[in-house]
């Protein structure tokens, strides 16, 4: 991966704009405090990450996508790797697996949703009329 793909943004939690600036308040997805927060704008481009009120909701689809490719693959593995396993265990795994990688899920979710709407442009400065007011 490398810049200017949009899974280099993805991946590091980057700008989708410039690949450079942070996108979440934190860098960790597992600070419970700042869960999620995206920045008001990128600290290099200086591109407003919220376009409208509400942007980011459209990101539930993402996250219920992510979670469910995620159910599929744990029950899958759990079923061919523990062909013995009870019912108990593969809804055991399953619902650990989505607890633990819910922060993750979640700061992807809205990431993913980002890179969909913004394109790269490299570590121009961002006009005027896009920059976060």
């Amino acid at each position: 991966m490398k810049k200017g793909q949009k899974l280099y943004s993805i991946f590091r939690f980057k700008c989708p704009h410039c690949h450079e600036g942070a996108f979440f308040e934190s860098d960790n997805p597992f600070v419970f405090s700042k869960l999620g927060e995206v920045r008001k704008s990128c600290p290099v481009c200086g591109r407003g990450y919220h376009r409208e009120v509400g942007f980011y909701y459209g990101a539930m689809y993402v996250s219920y996508a992510l979670a469910v490719a995620t159910f599929v693959t744990v029950y899958v593995a759990v079923s061919v790797l523990f062909p013995s396993a009870s019912a108990g265990v593969l809804v055991a795994a399953v619902l650990g697996s989505l607890v633990v990688l819910g922060p993750v899920l979640y700061a992807l979710s809205k990431i993913i949703w980002a890179n969909l709407f913004y394109s790269y442009q490299g570590p121009v400065t961002a006009a005027p009329e896009v920059k976060a007011k």
